[in-house]
């Protein structure tokens, strides 16, 4: 059984199965993340839906180059988990089924080509806590050796609120 992370399924909510691939890119010691400023501003693994003809790693390329602006190499699997969700883009309440990749990105291309996003490098501690949602800080947790306290901890002392999105995005202080 896949591991399921956030939100339990509404019992009144019929939910569409949405496979997706993402990646932890990893290069010098920094995780390159994208942020996206809609519907919630919120940081996140480069990666999403595989598309109709597309296999999961022609899928986990394009995505990564369309959030990120770089080309990827040498992607393996490290694990899958299912999260239940409302998809505002898409008006879709969605059953999740993320497939997790560590790839190296050997180059940049140029800037983002999907809208609202940008691509941020990261320490692997500050990824770890920053990610918007639990399955993502799951795995960049176990690549970056971070414990669940150190995790909260992190997130306890530096984000403050969701409505605050300068304190996700520029990842200060809130007073």
């Amino acid at each position: 059984m896949i591991r399921r992370f956030g939100e339990v399924p509404k019992r009144d909510i019929r939910y569409r199965l949405r496979r997706g691939v993402y990646a932890i890119l990893v290069r010098g010691g920094r995780i390159l993340v994208t942020h996206q400023a809609e519907p919630v501003p919120e940081y996140q693994l480069p990666g999403g839906g595989i598309d109709p003809g597309e296999t999961p790693l022609q899928a986990l390329h394009r995505e990564v180059r369309e959030e990120t602006g770089w080309r990827i190499a040498r992607p393996r699997r490290l694990g899958a988990f299912r999260r239940f969700a409302y998809m505002p883009d898409y008006d879709l309440w969605a059953e999740k089924l993320c497939v997790i990749y560590h790839a190296f990105p050997v180059r940049r291309l140029g800037a983002p080509t999907e809208p609202g996003h940008r691509a941020q490098w990261l320490s692997p501690r500050d990824a770890a806590a920053m990610l918007g949602n639990a399955g993502d800080r799951h795995f960049v947790s176990r690549i970056a050796g971070v414990t669940g306290q150190q995790i909260a901890a992190k997130i306890q002392k530096d984000l403050c609120t969701i409505e605050d999105s300068r304190c996700l995005v520029d990842f200060v202080s809130c007073s």
